[in-house]
């Protein structure tokens, strides 16, 4: 029972990471050291449950997916999106207190990123390096720009599998990776109007890319666990970047809310009583 609860905590934990534009789910599971556990639950969904499911072998389509730690997770993670959407407004928090709230997740990442590497060891520098890929790519994703893309089924189907990888991704998140497709309103506007000629290919595509993907992951972290981990510390020490709690931010009102389209890094002008506040938050987390 308590296994399960701390489940839950986990993955409301989750679900208040995933609420915050810039950080993902993802990351906050590598953080709470259950991301192979994640990635295992999702690739149990494989072929056999899907024969099962077909057969109608109901014994082995439950008993086959790992739902004893999907189910607590899940919980977890929908009660975090509940209570910071509905009860406490995280988005609106972030709005009005930005540098206090990064603070703390920058601060939470960097002393992953810290104890990750400690971790390692005997890290020898040909191995090190595996981090320049991961900090290449992430700086490359963080800074590109929203281009024009067409509004076709297999755009929005592309749109979905890419985005839900993002998301499974540290370092990563999948809003970014909407902005960048210039289809983070256009599907927000489809989830408020339930537009379902949009979400059906989009949750397609979440579905086959969260499949597909953890496949690749979990081949990656069995075979070449400590390259795989280096690349995804570089993945995080580039979302810092995007995490630094003073930014430039500039917001766009969708479905009469106020949503993150993109962000610059400065340094602080002065400091302030929320400058203070955020560095206290950042080394305390």
């Amino acid at each position: 029972m308590k296994d399960k609860i701390l489940l839950a905590v986990k993955g409301f934990c989750m679900g208040g990471a995933d609420v915050v534009p810039g950080v993902s789910g993802g990351t906050m599971a590598f953080i709470l050291g259950i991301y192979a556990d994640l990635i295992a639950a999702i690739k149990s969904f494989d072929s056999t449950w899907l024969l099962a499911v077909l057969r109608l072998d109901f014994k082995t389509a439950i008993s086959r997916p790992h739902f004893a730690f999907l189910i607590p997770l899940g919980c977890g993670l929908f009660c975090a999106l509940m209570f910071f959407t509905r009860v406490i407004h995280l988005p609106v928090l972030l709005i009005e207190y930005p540098e206090q709230i990064y603070g703390l997740f920058f601060g939470l990442i960097a002393g992953s990123i810290v104890v990750l590497l400690m971790g390692m060891s005997e890290l020898k520098l040909r191995e090190g390096l595996m981090i320049l890929p991961g900090l290449l790519l992430g700086f490359l994703v963080f800074n590109l720009v929203p281009t024009q893309t067409p509004d076709a089924a297999w755009f929005i189907f592309l749109a979905g599998a890419l985005s839900i990888c993002a998301m499974i991704l540290p370092g990563i998140s999948g809003s970014f990776i909407l902005l960048i497709l210039n289809k983070y309103a256009y599907i927000f506007n489809a989830i408020g109007y339930f537009k379902f000629s949009i979400l059906i290919p989009f949750g397609l595509g979440a579905i086959t890319g969260l499949l597909v993907f953890s496949r690749v992951l979990s081949y990656l972290l069995n075979h070449y666990y400590r390259q795989t981990i280096l690349f995804i510390s570089g993945l995080l020490i580039a979302s810092l970047y995007v995490i630094w709690p003073f930014q430039e931010r500039i917001y766009e009102t969708v479905r009469e809310k106020q949503r993150l389209m993109s962000s610059t890094p400065v340094w602080p002008h002065d400091f302030s009583e929320a400058v203070l506040v955020s560095f206290a938050v950042y080394y305390l987390s």
